[in-house]
């Protein structure tokens, strides 16, 4: 490692259980030089800036880092306490303001950070940072990473740093962060949009399925070649199977965006673009707007454990929760009734188990997630919402998920379907792209592809 090398990764992997979250990466970053990472959404980039930070131990490989090097990350998920005010959260990431007037000169150093970075904010270091609007808790993030007190600074990790920025205070992020790494201070900055990436980077680093499939100046990188890198190894993908589709154009869903997403009866549309930008909450506002309607809708959740699974109850238990008006017998729940309905239900579904009674939490999770597929469709709503419902899922499985909300939807049912797997989302009659919270483009069946979505969820 040169006296220039600030930090080196060499041969790093790492595992999840049999995921592959990392697989013999090589990263190296120098004193003063600004690295874009990108890559689509699995690509191993949480998980590298995790093993940069030292919070994740590897299974192989090794990490040097430069002597004393102070390294900070500024955590696409913020990492400020809600409940302090700015001065104390400063105080958690700089242990030598202690003793009196600790606050005197805490609040006089994040004061002028944050008035060198963003000038003009209006930030007040005195309020609890649960006061504060998003944008302003961003820039106190951000602020707080490039202060300095008794250590330089070595390097700074920037995931989605201007997420929450408006245009202008990006410009004034942007512009500091080149001045910063003229002085000397190293910076990986993680965001996907691409004219960030350019405007800043000395090189791009490009990840796919856990690997760095290429890493080159960034005036040798054009956009184009950059999306396709990010992008399907090339493979011919399977065709979408047809559907008869059903006739009546009632429109049961809509949400509002740049382009307004919109389902009719008897289809299936996809949402998706990089995770995290409002699809989820998308699907949540869909199932409150429809609650105490005529048009309700139903639910299966990907993270079974904690937003699925009954886990004390058995098949049958958890499977007709959703129903309990066609089970019902006069007053009472009919347990007979019950056992038949389930019974039914999964020969239909084809849920492996040795008997309806058995305790769900002892099937794998592929027929866990089958219980819970059949449970949305035991409830008499028009709609289902599937919120990234093959999580964890085998191909074997999977397929026959797809028969069965084909089947449902030739029978008229509508279907709202987030994720961000192509092969799912084949399935879908159209599919729509996330930016920012909305639907900001359209992509029908045929033009679908991974090079499509990825040009879409990054486009500027």
């Amino acid at each position: 490692m040169t006296s220039q090398t600030v930090l080196r990764l060499v041969g790093i992997s790492k595992a999840f259980g049999p995921v592959k979250a990392l697989t013999n990466v090589n990263f190296t970053i120098s004193r003063g030089e600004v690295v874009g990472l990108v890559g689509h959404n699995g690509a191993g980039k949480s998980t590298l800036v995790n093993v940069m930070m030292d919070n994740l131990r590897v299974d192989s490989g090794h990490m040097e880092i430069g002597a004393n090097a102070e390294i900070r990350c500024v955590f696409q998920e913020l990492s400020l306490c809600a409940n302090l005010d700015v001065v104390e959260n400063a105080r958690l990431v700089h242990r030598g303001l202690k003793g009196p007037g600790w606050r005197r000169r805490a609040a006089q150093m994040m004061r002028a950070c944050l008035d060198e970075i963003f000038p003009d904010n209006d930030i007040d270091v005195g309020a609890r940072l649960s006061q504060l609007p998003i944008g302003q808790r961003q820039m106190v993030e951000v602020a707080r990473a490039f202060s300095e007190l008794d250590k330089p600074l070595a390097m700074v990790i920037l995931d989605e740093p201007t997420s929450a920025l408006g245009e202008k205070a990006t410009r004034q992020f942007l512009d500091y962060v080149g001045k910063t790494a003229r002085r000397g201070v190293s910076i990986v900055i993680i965001t996907h949009r691409l004219n960030e990436i350019y405007a800043v980077s000395d090189e791009i680093v490009v990840m796919k399925d856990g690997t760095v499939v290429a890493q080159a100046p960034s005036s040798d990188l054009p956009k184009e070649r950059l999306v396709a890198l990010m992008g399907g190894n090339g493979a011919p993908r399977r065709q979408r199977q047809e559907r008869a589709g059903n006739t009546d154009n009632a429109i049961m869903v809509t949400v509002p965006g740049a382009v307004e997403a919109v389902a009719r009866k008897g289809e299936i549309i996809g949402f998706t673009g990089l995770d995290g930008h409002g699809q989820r909450e998308a699907l949540l506002a869909i199932q409150l707007e429809g609650r105490g309607t005529e048009v309700p809708t139903s639910f299966v959740a990907g993270d079974r454990q904690s937003d699925g699974v009954l886990p004390v109850w058995t098949i049958a238990e958890n499977l007709t929760i959703s129903c309990l008006g066609a089970i019902r017998r006069g007053l009472f729940l009919s347990h007979a009734t019950e056992q038949t309905f389930a019974e039914d239900r999964r020969q239909r579904i084809g849920i492996r188990a040795r008997d309806i009674n058995q305790r769900l939490t002892e099937l794998s999770g592929g027929n866990q997630q089958k219980v819970l597929l059949a449970r949305a469709l035991a409830a008499p709503a028009p709609i289902v919402l599937l919120d990234d419902p093959m999580r964890g899922v085998d191909v074997g499985t999977k397929a026959e998920f797809y028969r069965i909300i084909r089947e449902e939807a030739d029978a008229g049912r509508t279907f709202v379907w987030f994720s961000t797997e192509v092969e799912e989302l084949e399935n879908c009659d159209r599919v729509y792209v996330f930016r920012e919270g909305q639907p900001v483009h359209c992509i029908d069946h045929q033009s679908l592809s991974q090079e499509a979505i990825i040009a879409a969820s990054f486009q500027s």
